[in-house]
């Protein structure tokens, strides 16, 4: 094989792999980010090809990233996605500067187990299509974050459905509640009265499905594209 042939096949092999993985890539030296980072995946985490993870981000052990969807720890510092949770199509996940020169800012961060995160996203959670977590915010494990939701400046629970169209600004939920799709959540006296999931409640099983198919969409070998 001759020397150009081999070259042709080793950038045809790192192309093909740079397909197959997404964009994984480290944020850019800026005054909010003087520290060039970049993300951390665990393992049987898959990320499409068509997704887009960048800087200071860590990915749990399988997680699904699915199209279209953009993890940006490019600004604000640290985003962490536990374990078996899912970013779906076009879901986008970013946050407020927390550092600029030589100072912390506090109001954009959420604390959880004594470490500062811009976004927390807990355990087996469902990030679903087109939704939105910006930093500070912080959501808590088994929730299910609905189709075109946003949680802005906001805590979330465990076992907290956010049913599709929801907006969350500036409040925390208790675990075990419920928000009515299209909702628009701003005051925490109105986040306090939420209700609260029982048997009744038609969703209640809703995330442990979803968990279930996307942890097997991670572990999956990342399919060949059809050549056209």
């Amino acid at each position: 094989m001759n020397r150009t042939m081999t070259f042709s096949v080793a950038l045809n092999l790192i192309l093909g792999s740079l397909l197959l993985v997404g964009y994984v890539g480290p944020s850019v030296k800026t005054t909010f980010m003087p520290d060039i980072e970049a993300p951390v995946i665990g393992k049987l985490t898959r990320i499409h090809p068509l997704a887009m993870v960048i800087g200071s981000v860590t990915l749990g052990d399988q997680v699904f990233v699915a199209p279209a969807a953009s993890v940006r720890g490019d600004e604000g510092q640290h985003i962490h996605i536990g374990n078996q949770s899912n970013v779906q199509d076009g879901v986008v996940v970013h946050g407020l500067e927390t550092f600029e020169g030589d100072h912390e800012l506090p109001e954009n961060e959420v604390e959880v187990g004594g470490k500062k995160y811009s976004v927390y996203v807990g355990d087996r959670v469902s990030l679903a299509h087109q939704s939105q977590v910006h930093g500070p915010a912080k959501v808590g494990d088994d929730t299910f974050v609905g189709m075109q939701a946003l949680v802005f400046r906001t805590e979330i629970g465990d076992h907290v459905v956010i049913e599709p169209g929801a907006k969350l600004i500036g409040v925390k939920v208790a675990p075990g509640r419920y928000v009515p799709a299209l909702s628009v959540i701003t005051k925490q006296a109105d986040a306090d009265a939420l209700p609260q999931i029982t048997q009744d409640y038609p969703y209640r099983n809703l995330n442990a499905g979803v968990v279930r198919v996307n942890i097997q969409l991670a572990e999956a070998p990342q399919p060949q594209a059809i050549s056209r």
